[in-house]
């Protein structure tokens, strides 16, 4: 099983991305504001957490590659 371990800048970040993906989508399908309010303030947010996903994916990669070298550093 393999084990990923990211730093609290990077856990924070890839939280955040998600959070305001979900939030962004959530507001889309919501009928609490008012349509024109709602369909900005959804899209801004579903546009934040797409453009924000490749940069959360390259740190998760980033995080399992240190990972699995530090793995084979401790294992030799």
């Amino acid at each position: 099983m393999k084990q990923l371990v990211l730093n609290l800048p990077t856990f924070g970040f890839v939280v955040a991305t998600r959070a305001a993906l979900g939030v962004g989508i959530g507001l889309l399908i919501a009928d609490r504001l008012p349509a024109p309010q709602r369909r900005a303030a959804g899209l801004a947010l579903v546009a934040l957490g797409a453009a924000t996903t490749v940069p959360a994916a390259v740190a998760v990669v980033r995080s399992l590659t240190k990972g699995s070298q530090v793995e084979r550093l401790t294992a030799a």
